[in-house]
């Protein structure tokens, strides 16, 4: 049997084995992997491992025999009875304990990568189906609305119609009204009148008064001619057909529904998919690639590689393309600025909020409360690869005072901080580095971080109008073992403010007084 190397050191025999982390360890490295604190370790001798193995791999098919090898083709253990059998002749064979070490590492590997990226992102798309939902009822009530305002509108608009009938109706009536009683007027004196010829002469045909007789001159020809006929042209409703699809037309109508799925743009790569940042050499200097011209700035944070959300001096988030085109403008809840924004990895932004000393959500039109804090203000966030939240915060009441000693450490670790929070849950706080060096200065002058794919943390502090210290306006980045790693400078970068990263860790800088975000590389290209 060939020697079981280390495979921590690659050159020392390895008589002890990692049941939890499936890896061969040699006396010296055995120490140094249970001083790890980030896990638990259980440790066996190889010996014991291999009998308990053994042990556990009795031929399914020869009780008394066991497996030593794997069959990829049927994916099953085989002991050398199962090898020499027709079934398993041609097929391709390893020896199972390489097979079982291969398959637990990436047993554990999934693991990891489902318990601390996959799930925590099944996570954000289930916190976000109440505020979905929200929205839908929200929409349709709007739509609702919007439907009897128009409903309200249209009759309103048949109301002034028939109304404006009725008044032309009405002067009509009082038009023709006059002429009739005048025609009624003039026809009863007439015939008034011939009621007293007929008296008269009904008297003249009685009496034997001669003179009275050869007086009489006839009035026929006046009366035989008729008072002209009125004619009256009333005016009559013609209503139309209600022709509904003319209706439909004029009132309008509800776009298309439908349901669609679209892949999201922020699938976690694999680890195999892209190299390390962190086996990636620097550049000497870091390289400027465009430049983004928007407005006063505070905050900038990438929604893709060719979107970023920007926030300044105002209540109002922005979001942009490189071309420095404006896309979509959000409104913070408490109507203040916003201290800092940042993109989570399902797309939704996150902004913090030191009026209401709040962390907050926007997704589609909702605005969502995640983190209150109490004494604290937060000064700046960023969303973390790992689905996290960082939040740099002062504190609120006690270190307002401008009057602070910038040597006292106490007061110093007390005043400003960078906490990680897991959902609403904080499990972590970062005062200093592993020199021993604060990350920002005390009191309230601006504050910045980000995060790479390594999980680097990038900080800057805009204090005094300087990034970190006040010869330059600098960057610098701190591993994620809190090693310092180096600076970003010599860039062309003035009164830089926010800070950003892409998926190809390209790093964009938001500068203050300009308005200008600036792309730079500073890792060298793996092309």
């Amino acid at each position: 049997m060939d020697v079981v190397r280390c495979t921590l050191c690659k050159d020392a025999v390895a008589p002890m084995y990692c049941e939890v982390c499936h890896i061969d360890l040699c006396k010296d490295c055995v120490v140094e992997h249970l001083s790890d604190t980030d896990g638990f370790h259980k440790v066996v001798s190889l010996k014991q491992f291999l009998l308990t193995l053994r042990y556990n791999s009795v031929c399914p098919n020869h009780p008394t025999k066991q497996c030593e090898q794997h069959c990829e083709e049927c994916n099953v253990r085989v002991c050398g009875i199962c090898v020499s059998s027709k079934e398993h002749d041609q097929h391709k064979k390893e020896d199972i304990l390489k097979i079982l070490t291969t398959k637990k590492a990436l047993i554990q590997k999934d693991l990891l990568e489902l318990k601390n990226s996959v799930y925590s992102k099944y996570q954000e798309a289930a916190e976000n189906i109440p505020i979905q939902r929200a929205d839908v009822r929200k929409h349709s009530e709007q739509e609702i609305a919007a439907l009897n305002e128009q409903r309200e509108a249209l009759h309103k608009e048949i109301d002034t119609i028939v109304q404006r009938m009725m008044t032309e109706i009405n002067e009509m009536d009082k038009q023709y009204t006059p002429a009739i009683e005048k025609q009624e007027h003039v026809i009863n004196k007439t015939m008034n009148e011939i009621k007293q010829v007929i008296l008269d002469l009904k008297s003249l045909l009685e009496t034997s008064d001669v003179g009275l007789v050869c007086k009489y001159k006839s009035k026929i020809e006046e009366f035989r001619k008729l008072p002209p006929k009125l004619k009256i042209f009333l005016p009559n409703f013609l209503p139309q057909k209600i022709n509904r699809e003319q209706l439909l037309k004029q009132f309008g109508s509800l776009s298309i529904f439908s349901i669609k799925t679209e892949e999201q743009g922020y699938t976690m790569p694999s680890p195999e998919a892209e190299s390390s940042p962190s086996a990636r050499p620097l550049l000497d200097v870091p390289r400027l690639i465009t430049d983004i011209p928007t407005y006063y700035l505070y905050n900038v944070s990438c929604l893709s590689d060719e979107e970023i959300w920007t926030s300044g001096d105002n209540k109002i988030m922005k979001l942009y393309n490189l071309k420095g085109e404006l896309l979509k403008s959000v409104k913070t809840k408490s109507g203040y600025q916003p201290e800092g924004i940042s993109v989570t990895r399902s797309g939704g932004l996150v902004y913090a909020d030191s009026e209401d000393c709040s962390i907050n959500l926007v997704s589609g039109t909702q605005i969502q409360t995640l983190i209150k804090l109490r004494d604290w203000k937060p000064r700046g966030l960023c969303s973390t690869f790992s689905g996290d939240l960082l939040v740099i915060m002062d504190h609120d009441v006690e270190y307002l005072s401008s009057d602070y000693d910038d040597d006292d450490d106490d007061y110093a670790d007390d005043a400003t901080k960078v906490v990680r929070y897991s959902g609403s849950t904080e499990t972590q706080t970062i005062k200093r580095d592993d020199q021993g060096e604060r990350l920002y200065s005390i009191g309230y002058g601006i504050k910045f971080l980000c995060e790479n794919r390594n999980m680097d943390i990038c900080v800057a502090d805009h204090s005094q109008g300087n990034i970190l210290t006040s010869d330059n306006d600098r960057i610098h980045i701190i591993g994620q073992d809190g090693h310092f790693l180096r600076f970003i400078h010599n860039c062309g970068v003035q009164d830089s403010s926010g800070l950003c990263v892409d998926s190809r860790d390209n790093l964009f800088v938001a500068e203050l007084r300009t308005g200008k975000v600036k792309k730079l590389q500073y890792y060298k290209s793996t092309d």
